[in-house]
């Protein structure tokens, strides 16, 4: 069976953008969605990139082609007015959960997803975190305790230095094999690499 691993940031807009699609296309391929929770922020400070919305003319388009690409897929998307986010906590959540139960990350990844790019919360506030956590039918306390927990930092940590040394520079960024595919705008490349 073919896979098609997905590099993300619950931070990204586009990452958002390609989960929205990806399991569809995995399904449609008959390949595995295999999901590799990163830390954007670190791979930027890697590879000495930065976000395209820290360029003010390169943001305020991009903002128009996010748009563009929800309405072609049938998305909710919202631009969340606390962007940027310190998505540190959040991703060792997907982390620690993933290191523990598939079904769990799954949920807390369709959660957060939605909080930030379908119906915009402040996830950096603890409160609100815990709040939509808690709304989405997750354990909020178990949550923290794996976002604190040293085996789950250093696993996020490993996870985000390999993808740099895969070559990684951004999120989201598939792979099929060893092509690699970045941006939500590349999805149909994925699905072809998949067929």
């Amino acid at each position: 069976m073919k896979t098609v691993e997905f590099y993300f940031d619950f931070g990204s807009p586009a990452s958002y953008l390609a989960w929205t699609q990806l399991p569809a296309i995995a399904t449609q391929s008959g390949a595995q969605l295999v999901y590799r929770p990163v830390l954007l922020g670190g791979i930027h400070k890697a590879t000495n990139n930065t976000s395209p919305a820290a360029i003010p003319a390169k943001g305020a388009w991009m903002q128009v082609d996010l748009a563009r690409f929800a309405r072609r897929y049938g998305v909710e998307f919202v631009h969340n007015p606390h962007f940027p986010i310190n998505t540190l906590t959040l991703m060792r959540g997907a982390t620690g959960l993933q290191m523990q139960d598939e079904a769990s990350f799954l949920r807390y990844v369709e959660v957060v997803f939605q909080a930030m790019w379908a119906r915009p919360q402040n996830m950096a506030d603890p409160a609100i975190v815990r709040a939509v956590i808690e709304a989405g039918g997750l354990d909020a306390s178990l949550l923290l305790q794996l976002t604190e927990s040293p085996a789950v930092k250093e696993k996020l940590k490993q996870d985000t230095e390999a993808a740099v040394a895969r070559g990684l520079f951004g999120a989201p960024t598939m792979f099929v094999g060893d092509d690699m595919f970045f941006g939500q705008d590349r999805l149909d490349f994925v699905r072809e690499a998949l067929g």
